[in-house]
């Protein structure tokens, strides 16, 4: 079963090969619920979220990888922050692509659709946002939460 593998300023880490721009989505329902998946690829839980693709914008990729991964439906309405950490390094086994992060953090309500597991998620639920942090989860994945959850008056770049 092909992984994923986050890497933390770890000196053992393999050396990154590629930067993909991808996105991630807070989305939250009426209720102030965060959107989250169990990812099939390391069991951790997660924001939905994936690579950016050629002919689409930020705004496009994050409502269709929402909608792929979740069944959510969404509207985009925010910036959380920009994440570009060259000490964070995502190792992909099933093809050996190391990526440097580069993930664009955005905020999002649902406008419909059910919570249903895909391919990429065994698992998506509705997460108090109180809750959200008690998770397992990658620690790149607990920071853009947290920043999220600190209701910022400016985006994070970083």
């Amino acid at each position: 079963m092909a992984r994923r593998i986050d890497y933390y300023d770890d000196p053992n880490a393999p050396k990154a090969n590629s930067l993909v721009p991808s996105v991630n989505v807070v989305v939250t329902n009426d209720a102030g619920e965060i959107l989250m998946i169990r990812r099939t690829d390391n069991d951790n839980w997660a924001l939905p979220g994936g690579a950016i693709d050629l002919g689409e914008s930020l705004s496009q990729a994050a409502v269709r990888e929402t909608k792929e991964e979740t069944g959510i439906d969404c509207e985009v309405t925010g910036l959380v922050g920009i994440y570009t950490d060259p000490r964070h390094v995502i190792r992909y086994t099933s093809n050996e692509e190391v990526r440097q992060e580069f993930s664009i953090v955005l905020k999002a309500r649902r406008i419909g659709g059910e919570p249903t597991p895909s391919s990429e998620s065994h698992e998506v639920r509705w997460i108090a946002a109180s809750e959200a942090l008690n998770r397992q989860m990658d620690r790149s994945m607990r920071l853009r939460i947290g920043h999220y959850l600190e209701n910022r008056d400016q985006p994070v770049i970083g």
